[in-house]
């Protein structure tokens, strides 16, 4: 699916540098780093019917592998195979107009997706139903808090046929109904040979419904595989917390 992946950033575009701090850091003998790189050389196999989790720390490059493999963001280094049709939900309520109803984000979202007119009616009333925000779905999205947003985004996202799924940190937003709810959409995209790619930091979650994962350190990859032992490699090196395990997973 990608190989050899590497985006670089040109601080350069960033950072306003007025002539007296350049003066200042050549008479000083400083250099300022130019270039970063997001991601370096990372390598992502899917295949139909997995789940890949992915997981690292904040600024590890993980929301910028999700625009590569969302066809948002083109590699600097690299190359990238899609075969299927890609729904991304990577933003709460990414796209959204903030005065528009969330009916009428739903049409927009879906257009925004390739899908208008009756096709996109059709699939309305179940958006509606699965994101459950009652009266809220008339009034204007800038009324809604993060995790309406969330429950909206997710449901026009996954309500749409599609080969493969990317998620950015969304899943944790929202009441403990709604993320069973997403999860139990998920595995029923996974089990009908669809595939997906989830960006989070649930590490239970990755553990108890991801086939794989991958984890992302400094841009590059640290460990990509059982999602335990991934989990727990990755834990020993940041301290980050281990839930204990299910019954079953255990």
């Amino acid at each position: 699916m990608a190989r050899g992946i590497s985006v670089r950033y040109d601080l350069r575009l960033r950072r306003r540098q007025t002539l007296r701090d350049a003066l200042d850091d050549l008479f000083h003998g400083r250099r300022q780093q130019t270039v970063i790189w997001a991601l370096r050389g990372v390598d992502v196999v899917l295949r139909p019917g997995e789940a890949l989790g992915v997981i690292g720390r904040n600024g590890a490059g993980k929301s910028t592998l999700m625009l590569v493999l969302a066809g948002i963001l083109q590699p600097d280094e690299g190359w990238l195979e899609i075969r299927g049709r890609v729904s991304a939900l990577l933003a709460l309520g990414a796209g959204f107009d903030p005065e528009l109803s969330g009916r009428e984000n739903i049409l927009l979202g879906l257009a925004f997706m390739g899908i208008d007119g009756r096709a996109a009616e059709a699939l309305t009333p179940g958006i509606i139903e699965f994101a459950d925000l009652g009266a809220f779905i008339d009034a204007p999205a800038r009324t809604y808090s993060t995790g309406m947003r969330a429950r909206l985004g997710f449901a026009v996202a996954t309500a749409v046929e599609s080969e493969i799924l990317v998620i950015d940190e969304v899943l944790s937003t929202g009441d403990v109904a709604f993320r069973a709810k997403s999860r139990e959409r998920i595995d029923e995209l996974v089990a009908g040979a669809h595939a997906a790619v989830i960006v989070t930091h649930d590490l239970q979650y990755v553990i108890d419904a991801c086939s794989r994962a991958l984890w992302l350190d400094g841009g590059k990859v640290a460990a990509e595989g059982d999602p335990r032992a991934v989990v727990e490699a990755y834990r020993a090196a940041t301290a980050a917390p281990l839930p204990a395990a299910s019954p079953a997973t255990a």
